[in-house]
């Protein structure tokens, strides 16, 4: 079959790598816990706290063996007020306790009794309380389908000596995906509950169907033509994740999934795989092998589709911060050009500082030849007319010093060189202009000249 394009439904999301299993690796970290006592032939012995020895155990439990279908004779069976069921699960070689929780036992369709031949699905560990072995049970069904137990548990036992579970090889789910693709059938219900989460959280990412058969004889054989198809067409479809999902179902409904060659095609996919098939309580093959494992379809599409909205937020934080960033850099900028325009000030406000300086050293100079000539006719009348020519020398003398420094005030006038042809330049801020390499063609500069102000375009520029 041809893979069927949605272009309006493609997950983007973040995703995480599935929690590594604790495993035995905490039963040894956590047996350190315990002290060190002399004694026997191998060593020191640890002495264990019965809490810390029951969790170490309870872990190794987990890490080994979960989740586990077992087969047995109900034994001892009560449902208390609350509706958990507690009872015996036993065979010919022995016995285990067993807790059935409230939400479980409401999903029963038949009633149990003593010593019904049933087959259960849970979680092996330990109470505490009583330091006691217990199997959770998250399902029950009567027994008749003991053969395809046994053949899962068979092949999830080699397929797990052969690492194809090992956490180490799974992979994270990316970020950003391109585009998601979903390996399922056309009309499982699962395709639409994909396909509503996709489109309400990340409306702008395509999604690329690959249809296979999900049940019967001949839905192994396409579920593993469909992944075939997606590797193959993973450039072209830019698929960055592929999602296996289908909704639940009784064991034989879902034994397309515990499928050996299907499991290999998963471990062998060039691109993260999300197993979601089935219930919370289905456990197949496919979840195994798979990179992470979700409960339901609708969570295998949230797991790799973080939502639209999440990513415009971190946008909108970010064009926020850089606003802000350029308006400081702006302010402080700002400040240092008008600190630089205070000192410069214009060039006309420079002259007419200089002008009135001189001016007023011009009078201060008037008044002292004045002065001086007053003190000198004093002293000639009193001294009499005996020296009418050394007094007319004098003045003379005087006089012509007066001419002389009023001629160099007169040359020190800024107006005077503006009278002689010359102009003082500057650009339109006020900044001098002194030489033609701080000019280009078009520029708008102002002329003061002697009679007042031109203003003047940059028409060519000639360096000397």
């Amino acid at each position: 079959m041809k893979p069927v394009l949605l272009p309006m439904l493609d997950g983007a999301l973040w995703s995480t790598a599935p929690a590594k299993s604790r495993g035995l690796a905490v039963f040894e970290e956590t047996a350190h816990a315990g002290k060190p006592i002399p004694g026997g032939r191998e060593g020191n012995i640890r002495i264990w706290p019965v809490g810390s020895l029951l969790r170490a155990i309870a872990d190794s439990l987990e890490a080994r063996f979960n989740p586990v279908a077992v087969q047995g004779e109900i034994s001892s069976f009560s449902r208390a007020a609350s509706g958990h069921c507690y009872f015996s699960l036993k065979d010919e070689q022995g016995q285990v306790r067993c807790a059935m929780f409230r939400r479980a036992a409401g999903l029963l369709d038949f009633s149990p009794r003593d010593g019904q031949l049933v087959e259960l699905r849970g979680r092996l560990g330990v109470y505490e309380p009583r330091g006691e072995l217990q199997l959770v049970v998250e399902s029950m069904r009567q027994a008749g389908q003991g053969n395809l137990f046994e053949q899962f548990l068979q092949l999830k036992a080699k397929l797990e000596a052969e690492g194809l579970f090992e956490p180490g090889r799974k992979r994270p789910l990316p970020a950003l995906p391109r585009a998601i693709g979903v390996v399922t059938s056309l009309g499982a219900a699962a395709l639409h509950d994909v396909v509503s989460a996709l489109q309400r959280r990340v409306p702008h990412i395509p999604v690329v169907i690959y249809p296979a058969t999900v049940q019967g004889g001949q839905a192994a054989g396409e579920l593993r033509s469909a992944l075939l198809k997606a590797y193959q067409r993973r450039e072209q479809d830019k698929v960055d994740v592929l999602l296996l999902v289908r909704g639940g179902g009784a064991m034989e409904d879902l034994w397309a999934f515990n499928d050996e060659q299907l499991a290999r095609a998963i471990v062998d996919a060039p691109m993260p795989v999300v197993s979601g098939v089935g219930h919370e309580t289905d456990f197949t093959i496919a979840d195994f092998c798979a990179d992470v494992r979700a409960p339901t379809p609708t969570a295998a599409a949230e797991l790799c589709a973080q939502p639209q909205s999440v990513w415009l937020s971190a946008l909108d934080l970010a064009l926020s911060r850089l606003q802000n960033g350029v308006d400081r850099q702006m302010q402080s900028h700002s400040q240092r050009l008008d600190w630089a325009a205070a000192r410069v000030g214009r060039p006309s406000h420079l002259v007419t500082r200089q002008h009135a300086r001189l001016a007023g050293l011009g009078q201060n100079l008037n008044h002292a030849v004045r002065s001086a000539l007053q003190q000198e006719r004093l002293r000639l009348r009193t001294l009499g007319t005996d020296f009418p020519r050394e007094v007319e020398s004098s003045l003379r003398r005087s006089l012509q010093r007066v001419d002389r420094a009023q001629l160099r005030l007169e040359l020190l006038d800024p107006k005077l060189v503006l009278k002689r042809g010359y102009a003082w330049l500057a650009d339109l801020h006020g900044e001098p202009i002194t030489s033609p390499e701080k000019t280009h063609v078009g520029q708008p500069v102002r002329a003061t000249l002697a009679g007042g102000e031109v203003d003047l375009t940059v028409s060519a520029r000639r360096l000397i």
